[in-house]
């Protein structure tokens, strides 16, 4: 939802992502001096086959089955499109290879019985790869984004006046959906106006506007998380989703806030953020403004979607570095994230199957994922406080013979869509 935005991305970071994250863009509560966005060597995958010996207890994945079934069929939607061929092979992993792994899983969940009867179907039917991580022995750090709800409304008045914006015609994007800059008259390309220029110029986009919100913070919250719900007056929804970003890197605003000592370390998350701006409201523009990075959107109904333009669902659907990890493919992760329990939010072990089905702005590097939380005060709630290192495994089906495929292509629609 280019989760987008890694929060990152944890949630607002705010970390990513749209994908559509994402990001997918977060706030990274990991220690300082661990660069878990340190770049692969040029050329090089995030994944390795990893020895038997080495795998995660896969069973634990057999209690938490909610929705996975239909995550999974999301992902071969997306695998069914021509579009999707030309990011095979991974490493060994062919288009077919990655169809039928999913295939397959889909027939193991309604076969086995037990916890023991899962282990023993992926021990005879697959091989299992490990993310290399950020220091290359593994160690991931994971954090959270959501899709927020906030009041909103279609026409400017007196109350909601901070606008979003739709995507502009001479926003320049290459066939990856990469934002290349802005044409000009003259068919030259220029980088695109960074948030700061399009924040102090209301009438840089004007005409643009989508939609508009009465928290300017609840504006940054948007294009960083990159989709939203909008409660409009009569009490409907209104869904935005990613379109596209300005060309920018994200940067996160949480790391200055504590420098400034606006926010403590210990307790920096979207919820102190957001209480602070509620109480030093002038003080919004000075920090939103040092995050370049700006998203656009579109009306979205039934999202939000990820990078692959398919549905994310809530602990179901991830979001990693779309240059160096397989799309739509099958993940288990193994860390420790907030959940809800009681009333209460606990951070608790999580060991569950993903699909890896969106990218943010912040999550970069193999030693970065985000995991989609949801929508609402709640998922913003646990995104908020996300931030965790981890394992991150893949699993293909061994043995693969490619069969032909006699069914015809499902037709491409919005192949541009990325979260944040």
């Amino acid at each position: 939802m280019s989760r987008r935005i890694g929060l990152v991305v944890t949630v607002i970071g705010l970390s990513l992502l749209c994908a559509c994250p994402p990001p997918q863009e977060a706030v990274t509560l990991g220690p300082k001096e661990k660069d878990y966005a340190t770049p692969l060597p040029p050329g090089m995958v995030a994944l390795r086959k990893i020895d038997r010996s080495q795998w995660p207890d896969f069973s634990k994945g057999f209690y938490q089955r909610a929705h996975l079934e239909e995550a999974i069929r999301n992902s071969l939607d997306y695998l069914a499109k021509p579009s999707s061929q030309k990011y095979f092979p991974y490493s060994d992993i062919s288009h077919d290879r990655a169809v039928a792994s999913l295939e397959r899983f889909l027939d193991i969940l309604a076969e086995v019985q037990s916890p023991e009867q899962l282990m023993q179907a992926i021990d005879r039917d697959y091989e299992c790869y490990q993310s290399v991580g950020y220091n290359g022995e593994g160690i991931v750090y994971y954090t959270g984004y959501y899709t927020p709800i906030f009041d909103g409304r279609k026409q400017r008045d007196g109350q909601f006046r901070y606008p979003l914006y739709s995507l502009p015609a001479d926003l320049v994007k290459d066939e990856e959906g990469k934002t290349l800059g802005r044409r000009l008259a003259d068919n030259s390309i220029r980088p695109y106006y960074k948030r700061r220029e399009i924040e102090s110029n209301p009438g840089l986009l004007s005409g643009l506007e989508i939609a508009w919100l009465k928290d300017p913070f609840e504006v940054y919250a948007v294009t960083v998380q990159g989709s939203a719900k909008l409660r409009l007056a009569d009490g409907s929804l209104y869904e935005l989703g990613y379109a596209a970003n300005n060309g920018y890197d994200y940067s996160s605003i949480r790391d200055i806030m504590i420098q400034d000592g606006a926010i403590s370390k210990s307790e920096a998350s979207f919820q102190t953020m957001r209480k602070y701006f509620s109480e030093h409201p002038d003080q919004v523009a000075k920090y939103t403004a040092q995050n370049d990075r700006y998203v656009f959107f579109r009306e979205a109904p039934g999202g939000p979607f990820g990078s692959i333009n398919e549905p994310v669902l809530a602990f179901r659907s991830i979001a990693t570095d779309k240059e160096i990890y397989p799309r739509a493919c099958l993940a288990f992760l193994d860390t420790r994230l907030p959940r809800w329990m009681d009333g209460q939010v606990r951070e608790l072990p999580f060991t569950s199957f993903t699909l890896d089905q969106d990218t943010g702005g912040a999550i970069r590097a193999a030693g970065r994922c985000d995991v989609y939380m949801g929508v609402g005060d709640q998922a913003e709630a646990i995104a908020g406080r996300t931030g965790a290192e981890g394992k991150l495994y893949y699993i293909f089906v061994k043995n693969f013979q490619p069969r032909a495929n006699t069914a015809p292509a499902k037709p491409e629609q919005n192949p541009d869509s990325k979260k944040k």
